[in-house]
């Protein structure tokens, strides 16, 4: 799990600042903020917090004609953890509004607006380096490997159809993504399947738990390049755009 989450969620985040920010363009250039989400309590955390949260901070956005667009990463709290002996969450939230507009406090209620996040406390501030904040708690990682049941690790809101299709082939193992693109492939019981052609796609590799290891081999043909984005490759042609 810790490779899985080292390796591969990155991949799936660092693509969403472009993203987001060319679906806002209309609105002029989005400022992202950065909100950090922590517990009063150490043993608070529940599955539902951050989606309920979230789900607060997008009607905000409708009610005040926002787009809402969104990434966030859960983290386990080293130093916490040490002391208190539990899993102690918290998240780091980022957020990109039109410019001028003030993100609000997460966990202060104004007016008939309830706290997003009623759990703990807050902080936020504009993020100078956009989805850099994330990526720097994601370097640190590595400190923990087992989160509570349940936990998710990163969401992303707001993405449109398009993105929503890149995501899709992001999560894709990278042996399928060098041969095929988005909206290539779609996942039907647990199989890849060419919706073009009906084929069932099969791992060239087989994957073999070994103690304190695992062991990788090769039982078919293996992609001679890699991908090198979304759309970069060009099955008709046999060839890649990069």
């Amino acid at each position: 799990m810790n490779r899985f989450f080292i390796v591969q969620f990155p991949r799936r985040i660092d693509w969403t600042p472009d993203r987001h920010v060319a679906d806002l363009r209309g609105q002029g250039t989005p400022i992202p903020w950065f909100v950090t989400l922590t517990y009063a309590e150490a043993d608070a955390w529940m599955p539902d917090h951050v989606s309920i949260a979230t789900e607060r901070f997008r009607r905000w956005c409708q009610r005040n004609g926002y787009g809402c667009k969104y990434t966030w990463v859960a983290e386990i709290q080293p130093g916490r953890a040490r002391r208190t002996g539990k899993e102690v969450v918290h998240y780091h939230f980022i957020a990109w509004l039109p410019p001028g507009v003030v993100m609000p406090k997460w966990d202060m209620a104004q007016g008939r607006r309830r706290a997003f996040w009623p759990h703990g406390m807050t902080n936020t501030q504009p993020a100078k380096a956009g989805i850099g904040y994330l990526m720097k708690y994601l370097s640190k990682l590595g400190e923990f490997t087992e989160f509570p049941k349940g936990l998710r690790l990163y969401g992303i809101g707001g993405l449109d159809a398009g993105g929503r299709a890149i995501r899709t082939w992001l999560n894709l193992p990278e042996w399928a993504k060098c041969s095929h693109g988005v909206g290539d492939i779609f996942r039907k019981s647990g199989r890849l399947v060419v919706p073009a052609t009906g084929e069932i796609l099969s791992s060239p590799y087989s994957v073999s738990v070994l103690p304190g290891a695992l062991l990788v081999r090769a039982i078919g043909p293996v992609p001679e390049r890699r991908h090198c984005g979304p759309y970069s490759t060009l099955p008709q042609r046999g060839e890649s755009a990069c």
